[in-house]
């Protein structure tokens, strides 16, 4: 009987120890899987902060400042940030940095090492969104193949493969800054867009004649409120040539806006046209755009984008003799336009015809296409078509203007 019992105790301490391994292999294994886990989970978010920064610098990298594309200098600074951030106290030497294209109907990123950009001044977003060839983000992918694993070695696993990846874009400005806008002139977007919506650089009128429909859609006063307010003639007055927007503004929000020529703004954005060219040069402005659905520009209307313009001439009151016409007028670097013909009529003509001004509803033709194109009061205008310099934050339309800071899309 006490051999038995001996026996028995000697079983049961050998299934004690059996056991005991078997607990202490397995939360072994559980303290590996929590320090080892979590530790790869840091040096995953140490790797995502690396490459949404790299993605960022690299994207606000792709352009220059005339908007020509420098994949090169994105790619450089991108793997420059993303090397300077650290990994476990490690600094991050595996980086694969691309430039490519970004599509937010399919959100997918397509590679693309092009050295030279497609002609994207006159095309839509819809239609830049889909060709893979307009280059406009950059992807980072941070590595690290040597995480080094703690209770897992004993396991068997001494490290581990981490990565983390991120895209920034960088499209066309979606914020105005303080002084971006230089006059208080709102353009319609309907007259200077094709009928697809293509920023096509056509010439044409400011101020919107009211009632005539083939003049209509051109532009109006705004005071530069967000939220909307309203746009009295006295306050418009004030803000001509006052150094433009004080506050940020935002697209895709409303802002104060009226419509009607406003004889009090009209005459001091005249005089200050005429201290700024003695009525023989261009000037240029970069004004807001806005849409205008009606015939008139509304008390508040969607801000959604930004052009830059040439001023070239205006009419601030009724000149039926075409006494005032234009007689010398000089664009950028182009030879002197001039007109020495007696007949004002004459030179409205060849004016007009040289710059290839025209109606919204297109370029004259007849007699009295030119005698309705000379109405009264009245502001003619020539959009640019060269690359801006890129300003603002990324998430407007394509008006011309690239954006200068990106975001990140992934």
């Amino acid at each position: 009987m006490r051999i038995y019992s001996h026996i028995k105790m000697h079983k049961e301490k050998g299934a004690t120890a059996v056991y005991v391994a078997v607990v202490l292999t397995v939360l072994l294994m559980f303290s590996a899987l929590a320090i080892d886990v979590g530790h790869l989970y840091g040096v995953r978010n140490e790797l995502h902060n690396a490459a949404d920064a790299a993605a960022l610098a690299g994207a606000a990298n792709l352009f220059n400042d005339d908007g020509s594309l420098n994949s090169q200098a994105a790619i450089a600074e991108a793997e420059r940030i993303a090397s300077s951030n650290r990994t476990g106290n490690q600094l991050v030497v595996e980086i694969t940095a691309e430039p490519g294209h970004w599509s937010f109907s399919t959100r997918e990123f397509t590679a693309n090492f092009n050295t030279t950009q497609i002609d994207w001044q006159e095309q839509s977003f819809g239609d830049l969104d889909s060709n893979t060839d307009f280059i406009n983000a950059v992807r980072v992918r941070a590595d690290r193949s040597d995480t080094p694993s703690f209770l897992a070695r004993i396991l068997g696993f001494d490290q581990f493969f981490v990565s983390n990846d991120a895209v920034a874009y960088i499209g066309f400005a979606g914020t105005l800054f303080p002084g971006e806008l230089d006059q208080p002139i709102a353009i319609c977007q309907e007259s200077i867009t094709d009928a697809d919506g293509n920023y096509s650089c056509n010439m044409g009128r400011m101020l919107n004649s009211g009632g005539n429909v083939a003049t209509s859609n051109t532009g109006g006063w705004t005071n530069f409120s967000q939220p909307c307010g309203t746009a009295s003639a006295s306050e418009m007055t004030d803000l001509v040539c006052a150094g433009g927007n004080t506050e940020a503004l935002n697209f895709g929000n409303g802002i104060g806006a009226t419509g009607g020529v406003q004889n009090s703004t009209l005459s001091a954005f005249y005089d200050c046209w005429r201290a700024a060219t003695n009525g023989v040069r261009n000037w240029s402005l970069t004004l807001p755009v806005v849409e205008c659905p009606q015939n008139n520009v509304g008390n508040c209307v969607n801000l959604v984008g930004a052009v830059t313009v040439d001023i070239l001439w205006m009419i601030p009151q009724n000149d039926p003799q075409y006494n005032d016409v234009p007689r010398e007028m000089t664009v950028n670097d182009d030879p002197t336009w001039t007109c020495t013909d007696p007949d004002g009529f004459a030179c409205w003509q060849s004016f007009v015809d040289n710059y290839g001004l025209a109606n919204v509803n297109g370029r004259p033709v007849t007699a009295e296409d030119y005698e309705v194109m000379y109405q009264n009061k009245n502001i003619f205008f020539l959009p640019s078509c060269i690359e801006h310099r890129p300003t603002g934050v990324t998430g407007g339309e394509n008006f011309g203007i690239l954006a200068e800071y990106p975001l990140l899309v992934e």
